[in-house]
């Protein structure tokens, strides 16, 4: 029997696919089908360690061939480039849209003397309470980026809020429901870490996985060092050649280190490199190398104001 008339009869029983015989594949492999649950369970000694290797490469396949393009989120929505890495060094999170702006679209907008939000033309915050206040509104709405964006606050204990890993994780574990990306990520952290949860190291890949199809590079990178801290040498090269492409600099320096050690090849760091470089030519322009220099001073002063404040409450 040849491959594809096996695969229109169960497996266990040999009953072809017919009006009155529906046959259904193995979820987890696909390579084989079967007419009921009962076949399937009977089947199963026979069947599990070739669905196990077909079901780890299937995932391999998902995991190493998407997550090649960053997300939606990670450009700024008025010049449309992607955000250099880490992107809270490079813009700002508007809260009243929910937007990411880059540094240079908003130094841009102030030199028109346009202050409010760059994107949405609302008027900016005035201050901690009422930027929570304004954030609330889109968390009481299921926004996934205002959950991670509160629980980013809680976790840091920014604009009045009291320090709390507790409710960050809580709202971190809602956004990532709702499809947040960046809230797989800080989980993941947390998982690997024990931070707030208990350690679970399976967790935390788990959620760096879900963000690294969808594009996030610094999941991706994560990814890299689980593997090389588990002797995985190919499969952490493979998530850094990865990242670095899509413009994450620390991945490209562990590209570097591994091939100083003899893990990764003369090619795969030329490769990691030459399309690092790539990404950041796509990544530059003279307005957010001057917007980046202007705003990293006006977030300075905003941190060592938020410090000299909790110091003063305690």
């Amino acid at each position: 029997m040849s491959g594809i008339q096996a695969a229109e009869a169960c497996a266990n029983c040999g009953r072809e696919s017919s009006d009155a015989v529906k046959l259904r594949y193995c979820t987890a492999c696909r390579l084989v089908k079967y007419c009921s649950v009962g076949c399937q369970k009977s089947h199963r000694k026979q069947h599990k360690k070739t669905c196990k290797k077909r079901a780890a490469e299937l995932k391999d396949e998902r995991l190493y061939n998407q997550g090649h393009e960053r997300p939606e989120g990670d450009f700024c929505p008025i010049c449309t480039l992607p955000i250099p890495i880490p992107m809270n060094e490079h813009s700002a999170f508007m809260v009243c849209c929910i937007k990411r702006v880059c540094f240079g679209c908003s130094l841009a907008a102030q030199k028109r003397g346009m202050f409010d939000c760059p994107f949405c033309r609302t008027p900016m915050p005035r201050d901690g309470t009422e930027l929570i206040a304004m954030v609330q509104k889109r968390v009481d709405a299921k926004d996934a980026a205002a959950l991670k964006f509160l629980g980013d606050q809680y976790y840091y204990g920014y604009n009045g809020l009291l320090k709390n890993v507790q409710r960050a994780i809580e709202l971190w574990r809602e956004a990532a429901e709702l499809g947040s990306i960046n809230a797989h990520f800080e989980l993941g952290n947390k998982f690997d870490s024990g931070e707030g949860v208990i350690q679970d190291k399976a967790k935390a890949v788990q959620h760096w996985e879900m963000a690294a199809i969808q594009g996030d590079i610094e999941s991706r990178n994560s990814l890299g060092v689980n593997e090389i801290n588990n002797g995985n040498y190919e499969r952490a090269v493979k998530h850094f050649l990865i990242a670095a492409k899509m413009g994450n600099e620390v991945a490209l320096g562990n590209v570097n280190k591994m091939f100083a050690n003899g893990l990764a090849t003369r090619e795969q760091y030329a490769e990691a490199l030459k399309g690092f470089q790539d990404s950041v030519d796509e990544m530059h322009s003279q307005e957010r190398d001057e917007g980046t220099t202007v705003c990293r001073d006006v977030q300075r002063e905003e941190i060592a104001r938020e410090i000299a404040n909790r110091n003063r409450e305690s």
